[in-house]
């Protein structure tokens, strides 16, 4: 094969913990009779609550098809390139066994918003129920620290004021503000994805939700603009480079010869551009970028629904639909508008053969 697929997740192959019919359908046909995959096949998802391996069992569970953990890719995958920050004390953020997570990433010294929390029972009044008996503080500061927003917490309150506190006082949270510390410590962000679709009708709260709440709160404290050294999950174009290099890492596996041409992108847009350029060092850690293109394929089980997304009046522009990408992506309607619009992930899979010219 000349080229991969790059497979979401949530409202593609599943809504909630319920697959969705035609996925495994369309994965029978991906598979020979052995199980084996017939082209390489990653599934890039914006979840951030597990590791891999526990991912890779579940959708072999949902779609009856041995996955290994080397055809996931969560929203934090890319942060093993990170090496610069793995040696450093980082504030993590999110839901699911954060430490472990962490760890499997590569960094040593990771520390919960729930530890902090304990080391500064002070900081944390909202819930009057929480409000700590004895006020006694421990010491903790890293001049080093770094905060990794792996996804959406439960007690956002929570998370937020921590955070806002660690970076509002460069990493000594119980002291006193001080303005001064701009820019703030280096904070990077998985998954940015608004809202996501689940077993109810309409889409739920993602991480980006959390994200906006915690840029408005910084701004409207400092004047200034929450800074990311780094966005990562889709659409940021370091995930499809990391997808882009797994696919290809399962084709030479294979001892497949001929080179990936074209990547198709089966239920999210193609890749967005940031405004602010990172720090590309982590590059080196990938082999340069071989497909030439990347396709995507919308599929109509998830967020997109086509009888609401189309304007009433036809001559309006999409550019004045309302964007609901991260604040820090610059809105390209060529790069929303999908190359293909289909039905369900079965219908992806035969658009793409036939394209291919490929017979399984």
């Amino acid at each position: 094969p000349s080229f991969g697929f790059l497979f979401d997740i949530d409202g593609v192959l599943v809504r909630g913990k319920t697959p969705i019919p035609a996925a495994k359908t369309a994965f029978q046909k991906l598979v020979n009779s052995q199980g084996q995959f017939l082209v390489p096949v990653v599934f890039v998802t914006n979840a951030g609550n597990c590791l891999r391996q526990e991912k890779a069992d579940q959708l072999s569970h949902l779609l009856g098809v041995p996955i290994s953990q080397d055809q996931v890719m969560m929203s934090h995958s890319p942060l093993r390139m990170f090496k610069r920050y793995h040696e450093k004390c980082v504030l993590v953020s999110g839901q699911g066994p954060l430490l472990d997570i962490a760890q499997d990433l590569g960094f040593c010294q990771p520390i919960t918003i729930e530890t902090l929390r304990e080391k500064y029972p002070l900081l944390d009044v909202v819930d009057h129920d929480r409000r700590p008996n004895v006020l006694v503080s421990e010491c903790f500061c890293s001049k080093n620290l770094s905060v990794v927003l792996f996804g959406e917490p439960v007690r956002w309150e929570t998370n937020l004021q921590l955070i806002i506190d660690v970076l509002l006082t460069s990493g000594y949270p119980g002291n006193p503000y001080h303005h001064g510390s701009y820019p703030h410590i280096p904070v990077l962000a998985c998954n940015m994805d608004l809202m996501w679709v689940a077993e109810a009708q309409s889409p739920r709260f993602g991480h980006g939700t959390f994200m906006v709440c915690l840029e408005n709160i910084y701004k409207k404290i400092t004047g200034k603009d929450l800074k990311y050294e780094a966005l990562m999950g889709k659409p940021s174009k370091l995930t499809y480079q990391y997808a882009e290099y797994l696919i290809r890492a399962q084709a030479a596996e294979r001892r497949w010869k001929q080179p990936i041409q074209t990547l198709y992108a089966i239920g999210g847009p193609a890749a967005l551009s940031q405004d602010d350029e990172i720090d590309n060092s982590w590059e080196n850690e990938l082999a340069s970028a071989a497909a030439a293109r990347c396709r995507s394929v919308l599929v109509c089980t998830g967020v997109y629904n086509p009888h609401t997304e189309v304007p009433l009046d036809t001559r309006e522009s999409i550019t004045e639909t309302v964007f609901h990408g991260h604040r820090d992506f610059r809105f390209d309607p060529g790069l929303v508008e999908p190359d293909h619009i289909v039905a369900d992930v079965d219908a992806a899979v035969d658009l793409v053969f036939q394209l291919e010219n490929f017979t399984p």
